[in-house]
C-alpha cells in the first residue's frame, strides 16, 4: 500500500505529459512484457473453473481498468495531498464490503482501528489545504464542470474500486498462486485498455514526452501492475480482507508525503497528527490481543 501511494501522486506528472488513456495502455503494456513467466499455471494448481474466471475478470475490470482511469482522471484535477484524503476511506468500505460479501467476522480491534482511520480522515479534511488545477489536461468535456468536484467524485470511484479489488482477490488466492493473479488481471487491463490507447497513441506526439517522464511511466508501470499487485495477493493469502483493508491507511499517507517532498505540496501540523492517529490504527489492527475471544458476528 505505501508503494501505490507513492505511484499514485507521482502519476500527477505523468498524467501532465500523457493522455490517461495512453498512460494506462502503457502501463499494462510493459506489466505484460515484465512477467510472461508469470502466466503458466504451477504444476500443483487446479485448471480454474468458470466462475474463477468470471472473477480474474472481474478483478482486473474493477482493481485495473476502472480504478486506473478513476485514479489517473481524478488526480489530474485535484492535488495528491487530497487525494490522500478521500483515499483514507479506503479500510471502511473494505471492512464492509469483506463482512456483507465474504461473510467475515470482524473483531472489535478492527473496528477501532477503522474508527482511527476515520477520526484521522475527518480531521485531515477539515484542514485540507484545498485543491489545485490541473496542469497540460485535455479533456475539455470534464473541464467545463468543477474540478474539485470531479476530482473527489473520481477519486471516491477509485476507493470503490479499491475495495472491490480487495474483496475478489481474497476470494481468488484460495484457489490461484499470487503471481498468476497479477499476470492474469494485468492482461486482461491491457486487454481492456488497448482500444483507448491506441486511438489516444494515434495523434500524440512521442518525440515532445521527456526522458525523465519515461524513467517515471517504467517505475509506475512495475509498481502498479507487478510489485504491489503481488505484494497484496501474497498478504491476502494469509489474513482477512477487511483486516488488510487497515493496511490501505498507507495508500494516502506515502501519497501525501511524495506529495509534500517531491511536488512542493504541504501538511499543516494538524494533518500529521491525523496521520498520526491513522498509523496508531495499523498498529491496532496488527496486534492480535484478544482478537479471538472479542469478534463481532454477523447475525
Amino acid at each position: 500500500m505505501t508503494l501505490v501511494g507513492s505511484y499514485v501522486a507521482l502519476s500527477k506528472p505523468l498524467v501532465s505529459a500523457l493522455p490517461v488513456f495512453l498512460l494506462a495502455w502503457l502501463r499494462f503494456g510493459l506489466g505484460t512484457l515484465a512477467m510472461p513467466h508469470w502466466l503458466k499455471a504451477p504444476q500443483d494448481e487446479l485448471p480454474m473453473t468458470t466462475d474463477t474466471k468470471k472473477l480474474v475478470f472481474l478483478e482486473s475490470f474493477f482493481g485495473n481498468f476502472l480504478f486506473t482511469i478513476c485514479m489517473l482522471f481524478g488526480i489530474s484535477l485535484t492535488s495528491a495531498v487530497a487525494t490522500g484524503v478521500i483515499m483514507a476511506s479506503i479500510p471502511a468500505v473494505i471492512a464492509v464490503m469483506s463482512w456483507f460479501f465474504l461473510g467475515e467476522k470482524i473483531s472489535r480491534r478492527v473496528v477501532m482501528a477503522i474508527a482511527c482511520v476515520a477520526l484521522g480522515t475527518l480531521m485531515f479534511t477539515i484542514s485540507n489545504t484545498g485543491f489545485i488545477k490541473p496542469s497540460g489536461f485535455e479533456s475539455s468535456a470534464i473541464q467545463s464542470f468543477d474540478n474539485a468536484l470531479w476530482g473527489s467524485l473520481l477519486i471516491f470511484g477509485a476507493v470503490v474500486c479499491e475495495a472491490t479489488y480487495a474483496v475478489i482477490g481474497k476470494k481468488l488466492t484460495t484457489s490461484l498462486s499470487p503471481k498468476r493473479i497479477t499476470a492474469l488481471i494485468n492482461l486482461w487491463g491491457f486487454a481492456l485498455m488497448t482500444p483507448m490507447g491506441l486511438y489516444a497513441a494515434w495523434a500524440f506526439d512521442f518525440s515532445g514526452v521527456a526522458f525523465n517522464i519515461w524513467l517515471l511511466l517504467i517505475f509506475y508501470a512495475l509498481a502498479a501492475s507487478v510489485g504491489s499487485v503481488w505484494l497484496w495477493m501474497t498478504g491476502l493469502k494469509s489474513i482477512p480482507a477487511a483486516k488488510a483493508g487497515v493496511f490501505t491507511v498507507m495508500l494516502p499517507i506515502s501519497t501525501a508525503s511524495v506529495g509534500v517532498l517531491f511536488l512542493d505540496e504541504t501538511l499543516s501540523l494538524l494533518q500529521c497528527v491525523a496521520f498520526g492517529i491513522c498509523l496508531f490504527g495499523v498498529v491496532m489492527a496488527t496486534h492480535s490481543g484478544g482478537e479471538t475471544t472479542d469478534e463481532i458476528k454477523d447475525d
